[in-house]
């Protein structure tokens, strides 16, 4: 019932969070499969939008391989809300019923203390499972690094060669006892990814949530973070997307658009600011970069304007093209002119258990332009809504006159399917924001 401060919006988060019917690859062979779409931008009448789509290859859940799961369970004072342990119960009962005979979980709490309330046990064996869990309850401080430290140590001791091997830490967030200073926390959990065991972050609850610190650690860790506020979305992230939560199929992922200066003046990245890699990295293998987990997709939206089009918004440079001059790097000698390009897509990543990475590279054509956003695909129109809906609740900065009433109009001519509601769901979000703003606007006059 309130609009959230700007900066604490992640646009890339809004556009990912629904599910596009991107066609996977055929095989693992290329664990990826890229589908790109350009058309008119919805906000601005002079440029367009690149939409990139990357799907993983699909395992259904039968194909995964055996899981050895550490559940990491904050269970301190913090957690006594109905939205914060109990919801948290319910969520793991949830990925509890999906376990196998070939499975293997293991629960780890902390409070003032760590310590494990079920050995690693069959995930056939559900009753013990769940007797575990309804036993939890909430009390103490929170000592986060020593429930870390203990449950990567049981989750080594169990170790599946060729397994999913991950601890889940479920959590609100607050850690106020122990291990609290960030580095520390990015320290330990860096030295334990070298261990083949990865991080997955639960958050639960409002008000001390540390999402920035919940999300550094799932980055580090290799692992995603999600958060989870009704059953409905906790079976979305552990029974719907359960082979995108816990199996890996890529590490380090890389993702690299450079765009022909002549054909296009200018472009801006919406969202990924915490996720900016510099240039001199995509290429170095020691530098960390995200995972992506069987049948994930990764959705991003680039805003450009085409040369010579009324969309430019920067005067163009006396002495140089580009940042690159202006940082005194020189042209590349004879480098073609090729007008028929507008971008060259560049993806980088490594397949588990190795320490070398791949690289692909797929160019994009200037004629795959679409002349009207009518001519576009529901996955580029609704991506294009959800990216609008971000880029207002962070201040609108480059929207123009597009308003919360064009997203709304945009979205519901794109819903398509939507067997679950989420898109239902969106529109409702949208139809409050505009409420609120109409309430707050009135009440300034």
């Amino acid at each position: 019932g309130e609009v959230p401060p700007h900066d604490a919006v992640r646009i890339e988060e809004i556009v990912n969070y629904f599910h596009y019917p991107y066609a996977p690859p055929g095989d693992a062979t290329h664990p990826f499969a890229v589908h790109t779409e350009i058309g008119p931008s919805p906000w601005h009448p002079h440029r367009h939008l690149l939409h990139i789509g990357i799907k993983g290859y699909e395992t259904p859940d039968t194909g995964l391989p055996p899981a050895n799961l550490v559940f990491l369970i904050d269970v301190s004072g913090s957690m006594q809300d109905p939205d914060k342990l109990p919801l948290l119960k319910s969520s793991m009962k949830l990925l509890a019923a999906k376990l196998r005979p070939e499975d293997a979980i293991a629960i780890v709490v902390y409070a003032g203390a760590a310590g494990q309330v079920l050995e690693s046990t069959p995930g056939d064996r559900k009753a013990t499972i769940l007797a575990a869990l309804d036993r939890l309850s909430a009390g103490g401080s929170t000592n986060g690094g020593e429930g870390i430290r203990l449950a990567y140590a049981i989750a080594r001791e169990h170790f599946k060669p060729g397994g999913i091997n991950r601890v889940i830490l479920a959590t609100d967030g607050d850690f106020n006892v122990g291990t609290v200073d960030q580095e520390a926390l990015h320290e330990l959990v860096e030295r334990r990814r070298a261990s083949g065991v990865g991080l997955s972050v639960l958050g639960f609850g409002g008000g001390n949530y540390n999402d920035s610190l919940m999300q550094e650690l799932a980055q580090i860790g290799d692992g995603n973070a999600a958060y989870i506020d009704t059953l409905h979305e906790a079976r979305k992230v552990l029974v719907d997307e359960m082979g995108s939560t816990l199996l890996t199929i890529a590490r380090d992922v890389k993702i690299q658009v450079e765009f022909n200066p002549a054909t296009v003046a200018e472009y801006r990245l919406i969202g990924y600011e915490t996720r900016h890699l510099e240039r001199e990295d995509f290429n170095n293998d020691k530098v960390d970069a995200g995972d992506v987990g069987a049948g994930h997709t990764v959705t991003a939206l680039y805003e450009i304007a085409l040369a010579g089009s009324e969309g430019t918004l920067i005067e163009p440079l006396r002495y140089g093209d580009g940042e690159e001059a202006q940082a005194g790097v020189p042209a590349r000698a004879g480098a073609p002119v090729n007008t028929d390009e507008l971008a060259y897509l560049r993806l980088r990543y490594k397949k588990p258990g190795m320490q070398e990475s791949v690289a692909r590279a797929f160019p994009i054509h200037r004629a795959a332009i679409a002349a009207r956003l009518a001519d576009t695909s529901e996955t580029f129109r609704f991506s294009a809504a959800a990216a609008g809906f971000g880029q207002l609740l962070r201040g609108g900065e480059h929207t123009g006159d597009f308003g919360y009433a064009g997203v709304l109009d945009l979205a519901a001519g794109a819903r398509g399917r939507d067997p679950f509601g989420y898109r239902g769901e969106f529109l409702g979000l949208v139809r409050t924001a505009n409420e609120l703003v109409a309430l707050e606007t009135a009440r300034l006059d």
